[in-house]
């Protein structure tokens, strides 16, 4: 596959996985999107779709793309909603940056080396990662947190409907 094939192929993947999270929460209201299972520090629907957004944005344009991004991780897990809008909205704002960002980003740069900044790497200590690994580590990371999501849409499904049974 060729260098570009590759880039296209992320832009593919990258927005399919923001679509799959547009169609893992939706119909779901403020209670299911801010419920959170009975777990120590389980998080809600909405709390980890943000994050899959936070995580998105700074590691496709912020640090393959080398785009000024401002992350607040720690804001990410206490994020609540009333809705899906701003998420469904702000997943497919960042869809089409992605696509635009990365259709300008040149084939050969996707073995470079890109510092990571602490502020947008994440957990861990930040190091060094090439343009390809970061859009591979946003496919491994969203894919993983949207069978979360799907997993604590069905226990919170699950908790209503128990609760409507009483």
């Amino acid at each position: 596959m060729s260098a570009t094939g590759e880039l296209a192929l992320y832009v593919s993947q990258l927005q399919q996985t923001l679509e799959g999270l547009c169609e893992a929460i939706e119909g779901l209201d403020e209670a299911k999107l801010n419920w959170r299972p009975p777990a120590l520090n389980a998080n809600s629907i909405y709390v980890i779709a943000t994050h899959i957004l936070g995580n998105a944005e700074a590691w496709v344009l912020g640090i393959a793309c080398g785009q000024p991004v401002r992350r607040d991780r720690p804001a990410e897990f206490v994020a609540a909603g009333a809705t899906a809008e701003p998420i469904v909205a702000r997943a497919s704002e960042l869809a089409r940056r992605i696509e635009e960002a990365l259709a300008g980003l040149a084939s050969a740069a996707l073995g470079e080396l890109r510092e990571a900044p602490a502020q947008l790497f994440g957990a861990g200590q930040p190091r060094p990662v090439t343009v390809r690994e970061a859009l591979m580590h946003v496919v491994e990371h969203a894919s993983t947190h949207i069978g979360q999501i799907q997993v604590t849409r069905d226990l919170a499904l699950a908790s209503a409907e128990g609760k409507s049974k009483r």
